[in-house]
């Protein structure tokens, strides 16, 4: 009993000295765009979360409704909406990539080119909505 404990308390350290350079994931492209779309899926549920109650307050207070509808015209939730805009595309775009890798026999092969398609096409898009919401938000701040 005394050499399996004496052999069971060298193992591990062994065995820790190997695990320790694989214990931090360094994960290329495909792993943050796994992380991008669980957060951008959570960011687009919870503000559909808040449009059904902020929707439902017309029916409780009218009076209730309005003022949140007025906290909403201010020119800073145009960074907001920019924000939503930005995970929405992403979430939408990741998603017809994963749905393609899942379900298309070559997806595997073709999943960084994907990939990086998704990021040229949210970057097509977001930077003339930016600059289009950015100087509204400006305008509307500053007075036009």
């Amino acid at each position: 009993m005394a050499s399996t404990t004496a052999s069971a308390a060298n193992a591990p350290a062994h065995a820790e000295t190997v695990r320790a350079k694989g214990r931090l994931y360094r994960g290329d492209l495909g792993m943050w765009s796994w992380v991008a779309h669980r957060i951008t899926g959570v960011l687009t549920f919870f503000f559909l979360f808040v449009h059904v109650l902020d929707t439902a307050l017309v029916r409780v207070s009218p009076n209730a409704y309005d003022t949140v509808i007025e906290t909403y015209k201010h020119p800073v939730m145009i960074l907001f909406e920019l924000g939503l805009l930005a995970a929405v595309l992403f979430h939408a775009f990741n998603g017809i990539r994963v749905m393609l890798v899942d379900f298309w026999s070559q997806g595997t092969k073709y999943q960084k080119p994907m990939l990086w398609t998704v990021l040229v096409l949210w970057l097509v898009l977001m930077v003339p909505a930016a600059i289009s919401m950015l100087t509204r938000a400006v305008t509307e701040i500053f007075g036009g």
